[in-house]
Formats: structure tokens, C-alpha cells, sequence
């Protein structure tokens, strides 16, 4: 800790000097930046962590493509939010005047990108099966402040300052001045404090007016550093692909070195109808309406003294309106403006699920303070955390809300047609036909391509309410009943041959014979060592890296798709009403995936748990004889 405060007052001292912020390689990061290494050798291995994150930073012996790096301090340095603000002011510098904004931000999918277990799990997977060879590649998106201040990649983002672990927090996309174009993730955010002028895609009037009218103010606002009020940023600069949409292209286009388009959505939108019309990102995604390009709300802005002010005018959606759901510990995410009151490695800790911190368990648990961990053994604490937690599974559970309404949003089920007049004892096609009504983008789309599972679950229950045919389930172990499906493999189950799944697949070719689906675009079958090999044959001639490929089942926009089920005649054996019920389901993840880069038992349990459903449907039919 000595050594931290040493540098940090060095750090002081050349500020006023040269009034720059630290960077990769300056020498001046404290050693609470620096955290432990992550065990490579147990991300193989299902655990019973109470959290995946808890395995972050534990075993400092060894990291693929790196020296080792010192270890994490027990307790984080209580400076380092100083030693971040003046460069790199967290969102909770921003919610003094825009709650609102925070508020939705909190939850959203910028505000996970940072402490999301599947990023962590992926990358530290990639880093191991590459042996180090992927780089920095996936945290630029992820962890654009941690970029810039050069956290090193295998670092404790537990132990890392809060505006870090923020992800794509507010400076991320208001403090940038140069439009870094498709260039996967690289962008520089702009240092300085809080009062250093903020991107806009407004015309700046509301701040201009308000900055003024300071002497009126002057007790309530402070646009200098050693201003007595609210502080407020200096200025505002307007920032065009703020207004365009141009701005989500670094992150939201991403190619990985052997030249595979992995994240596509902007690639997408470029081409579709949307764009053609001059709809922009934000329209959809920031609007008032999930999913929808009809307009924004009129609010105002900011906050002063804790009452509205300025005028009304346009007021942009900061939740951004998308599929994605959570399943980090509610202690850690969502952000919470009061979690910092406990260190964030200690919320790994706190059994949620057990009830800790509720009236019922606090009465009938055990007293005995040997019972919790350290952190978690005084009973007030445990009451406090608990109403943290409460707030961020509400948020959770509203965020899922949100995601499932921009999902029916974007999408139609027609209600089923009977391709066959339906008989006692006769084989019945129904076919369902999805449509993507938005113009935006495929359906599904998002990150990794290759990943996010939407797919069609329909049951047929006969007169009597047994459920007798059904396409759509899953496995033991959550799978989709395809070729990945290891119950399938093993003939414990029958392979779905009716499913309909939207999810876009690797295909890879093998040394000999024709390609084949795989979770991962990596050569496995060719190397002893693996890594992202650049294509030797330029992607512009084959479109796509040789011997990879993607196979893409999602629907284009204002496309539609058809699923015809083949019901067997074994299935109607009772005349009467029959009922199909069918719902679309969305997962952000397959569990084969999952188990590959060695995601925990309860990061599968809480992707299965949070899955969306979406366009829940019921029809009836009569079978005769």
C-alpha cells in the first residue's frame, strides 16, 4: 500500500506538470490495478463457485502469452477512484444530474459489458485454447476504460476501479472526438475530469443557457474544480456519429483475425431498409419505443438540486432497447450507486439465493458469526447488501421485461395453417411462419454471430392434457436436441428433426471431408498449437477465411421464414380438441458453448432461468374420425 501511495503522489505531482493521465507503460499504475491471474487450467472444469467472476484473480502462476504479473492486495486501495476520476470520471459522477439517464443505464447491456461472466469466461478461454495469441481483442469493446489505462487483461476486474468495471460506461461514447470507424473496438476516450467539455448530438443550447445563467446558480452549480456545488462539464462539442448511428460501428462490426466476421449487426443494417430510409440506430434502440423508430420522449435533461431543469426537448433511452439479459451476481450487476459500500469481491460471497439479509432467514438462521464469511458476518451488513440486492433483481427482472417487448417487437408468428386435414390415426403438417418485421437488422443478430440461439417450441397436447409430440425441447443438459446435443449422440434422446432454430453456425472444415458445425471458428482439427491463423488467400476472393464459414439462419429484414412440423400419426389416437402451443425462445448463449470454455453451473442455471419467451401462443383443432 506504501508503494501505491508513492506513486500515486508522484502521479500528483507530474499532473501538475504535464496535465496528462497515466497510461500503459508509464510506470505510475498502482499495484491495485495489476490483479492475479486467472487459473487457466480450471476454466475446463465445471465448478461449484458461487459466482464464475470469484475465479478471476486467484492462481497468479501462469498466463498464456504473458509474464506473470503481481498479485492482487487483500483489500483494494481506497484512492483508486481518485487516481480515475480525474482522467476518467465513472457514471456516478454523471448521476447527480441525470438520475434518469443512470437509472437506465445501470442495467442496460453497455453497463454489463465489464463484469459480464460470459466475456470474462470466453476471453480467458480464448487466451488458453490460442495460447495467447488472441490478444487484447475482445476487452477494447468490453473494457474501453481498462483499454486506455492499460489494466492488463488478465487482471481482477473485482479489483479493478469502478469506472472499469462500469464497461461501456458514459464517457465511453461522450468523451470520444475522432470516429474510429470499423476498427473493432479502437477508440480513444478523451481524459479529464468531470467538468471537461462531454460529446453531444444536440445542439447544446439547454447546457450553453444553463452555463450562462451561472451566477444564478452559483451555490447550486460548479462548472470549475474548486467550484462549492453540483459540478457540471464546462462544455459540449457536437460529436455527428452520436446523431447518426456511426458510432456503434467499432464495437457492433468485428472481425477476427483470420478475417471471420463475428459480430455483423452493423454490417447488416448497412444494407437493410432502415438505413436506406435514413432510420439511424438510436431510433430503434434509444427511442421511446422498444424496438420501433416512432420517436423519442420529451423530457428534460438534467437535474438540479434535485428538481427538473432546463426545457423539455428530445430525451434518448440510455437502457438501449435489446435482448440481452444478465446473469452476473445481483451484488456486482446491476451497478448500483450504493454497492461500493461493500468491496466487490466481497458480494462473490453473499448467498443471495439462500435469503441472507431477509426477515425470514435473519430470524431463523443461525446467529453464530463463524457461519458466514468475514465479510458477511455482521447481520446489519447483511440486511444492507440485501436491499442492494433486491433493487438490482428488480431492475434485473424489468430489463427482461424490456428485452422480451423489443423481441415481439421485431418479430411475427402467424398463427399455425393445417397443411393436412386432420384424421384419427393420420401423420398432420402445421406449418408457423416467422416473420422479422423489423428493418433494422437479421433476426437474431449480436455478438459472436455464431451464438445467440432463437429458436421455436411448440407442443401438441391431446383431448386428454397429456403433452404427446413436442419440437423445440432440450436435453439434460439444456441443449437443443441438434448434433450438439451429447444426449443425442449417446441415443438417450431423438434427434429434433422439425427444429427451428435461428441461430447462425461455424462451420470448419476438417483435414479430410466436408465442413462441419463447431462451437468454435478455431482449428483444432489441423494444429497442435491453435491459434487465429491470418487466411493465406485474401477473404475479399473466398468472402469468408479459408476452411471457415458461417451458415446463417437468421432472416433478413421484413423477410420471413417458414417451420413446418411433421406431427406422426402415433400422436392422434384420441378424437377431440387438440391444442398447439408454441412460443419463440431466446437464449444469448448455447449450453454446449458454455460448457466448451468452461462456464460454472450456476452461470448455465441462470442463462436457462433468464431465457426469454416471447410470442406465447395457443390454438385449438379438432381431430375426427
Amino acid at each position: 500500500m506504501a508503494a501505491a501511495a508513492v506513486r500515486m503522489f508522484l502521479g500528483c505531482i507530474l499532473w501538475f506538470i504535464d496535465p496528462g493521465c497515466p497510461r500503459a507503460g508509464d510506470g505510475l499504475l498502482p499495484d491495485e490495478f495489476v490483479g492475479g491471474l486467472i487459473d487457466q487450467d480450471k476454466l475446463s472444469a465445471q465448478t461449484a463457485d458461487p459466482d464464475p467472476l470469484a475465479e478471476i484473480g486467484k492462481n497468479p502462476d501462469d498466463h498464456p502469452g504473458g509474464s506473470a504479473a503481481p498479485s492482487a492486495t487483500s483489500a483494494p486501495d481506497p484512492h483508486q477512484g481518485l487516481w480515475t476520476d480525474g482522467c476518467y470520471p465513472s457514471a456516478e459522477a454523471c448521476r447527480k444530474c441525470h438520475p434518469g439517464h443512470y437509472e437506465e443505464w445501470r442495467s442496460s447491456g453497455h453497463a454489463y459489458a465489464g463484469v459480464s461472466p460470459m466475456f470474462h469466461t470466453f476471453d480467458a478461454a480464448m487466451a488458453r485454447y490460442t495460447k495467447g495469441t488472441v490478444g487484447e481483442f475482445c476487452v477494447r469493446c468490453h473494457l474501453p476504460v481498462g483499454t486506455q489505462i492499460g489494466l492488463p487483461r488478465h487482471a481482477n476486474i473485482l479489483d479493478a476501479p469502478p469506472v472499469v468495471r462500469e464497461g461501456v460506461t458514459c464517457i465511453a461514447c461522450h468523451r470520444i472526438r475522432h470516429h474510429a470507424g470499423r476498427t473493432h473496438g479502437d477508440r480513444r476516450i478523451e481524459p479529464g475530469d468531470i467538468h471537461a467539455p462531454v460529446a453531444r448530438s444536440g445542439d447544446g443550447r439547454s447546457l450553453a443557457a444553463t452555463l450562462a445563467d451561472a451566477d444564478t446558480h452559483k451555490l447550486l452549480l460548479s462548472p470549475e474544480a474548486d467550484g462549492p456545488g453540483q459540478p457540471i462539464h464546462a462544455g459540449s462539442y457536437f460529436f455527428e456519429p452520436l446523431k447518426t448511428g456511426e458510432v456503434c460501428v467499432s464495437c457492433h462490426q468485428v472481425a477476427v483475425h483470420p478475417g471471420i466476421w463475428l459480430e455483423v449487426v452493423h454490417a447488416q443494417y448497412r444494407a437493410g431498409p432502415a438505413h436506406a430510409r435514413g432510420v439511424a440506430c438510436q431510433e430503434c434502440h434509444m427511442g421511446a419505443v422498444p424496438g420501433k423508430p416512432d420517436g423519442y420522449a420529451h423530457d428534460t435533461i438534467a437535474v438540479l438540486n434535485d428538481k427538473p431543469h432546463g426545457q423539455p426537448r428530445r430525451r434518448s433511452y440510455h437502457g438501449f432497447w435489446g435482448p440481452g439479459y444478465s446473469i452476473a451476481h445481483p451484488g456486482v450487476f446491476p451497478q448500483h450507486p450504493d454497492a461500493d459500500d461493500f468491496d466487490a469481491n466481497d458480494w462473490i460471497a453473499f448467498d443471495w439465493r439462500a435469503g441472507w439479509g431477509t426477515d425470514g432467514f435473519e430470524r431463523s438462521s443461525a446467529s453464530d458469526a463463524a457461519f458466514y464469511p468475514p465479510a458477511w458476518s455482521d447481520r446489519d451488513d447483511r440486511i444492507d447488501a440485501r436491499k442492494i440486492i433486491d433493487d438490482n433483481l428488480a431492475a434485473v427482472e424489468a430489463k427482461r421485461v424490456a428485452a422480451t417487448a423489443t423481441m415481439e417487437a421485431a418479430s411475427r408468428i402467424e398463427s399455425p395453417r393445417l397443411l393436412d386435414t386432420p384424421r384419427l390415426g393420420r401423420r398432420l403438417r402445421v406449418r408457423y411462419r416467422v416473420h422479422n418485421v423489423s428493418e433494422g437488422h437479421n433476426l437474431p443478430t449480436g455478438s459472436l454471430g455464431a451464438q445467440p440461439q432463437l429458436w421455436l417450441n411448440v407442443a401438441l397436447i391431446n383431448p386428454a392434457g397429456r403433452r404427446v409430440w413436442e419440437s423445440g425441447y432440450l436435453d439434460s443438459n439444456a441443449d437443443l436436441a441438434d448434433l450438439h446435443s451429447v444426449d443425442v449422440a449417446r441415443g438417450r434422446i431423438a434427434r429434433d428433426r422439425d427444429l427451428f432454430n435461428l441461430q447462425t453456425k461455424f462451420l470448419i472444415n476438417n483435414v479430410r471431408g466436408t465442413d462441419r458445425e463447431a462451437a468454435l471458428p478455431l482449428n483444432f482439427s489441423l494444429d497442435q498449437l491453435v491459434f487465429l491463423r491470418p487466411g493465406a488467400i485474401p477473404t475479399s476472393v473466398l468472402n469468408h477465411p479459408p476452411l471457415i464459414r458461417m451458415e446463417a439462419h437468421s432472416i433478413p429484414p421484413l423477410d420471413h421464414r417458414d417451420a413446418v412440423y411433421h406431427i406422426p400419426r402415433d400422436a392422434l389416437r384420441m378424437p377431440g380438441t387438440y391444442r398447439l402451443t408454441s412460443r419463440m425462445r431466446s437464449r444469448t448463449e448455447p449450453m454446449y458453448f458454455m460448457r466448451q470454455i468452461g462456464a460454472t453451473p450456476e452461470m448455465i442455471r441462470r442463462m436457462n432461468e433468464n431465457m426469454l419467451d416471447v410470442h406465447v401462443h395457443s390454438h385449438t383443432f379438432r381431430v375426427t374420425r
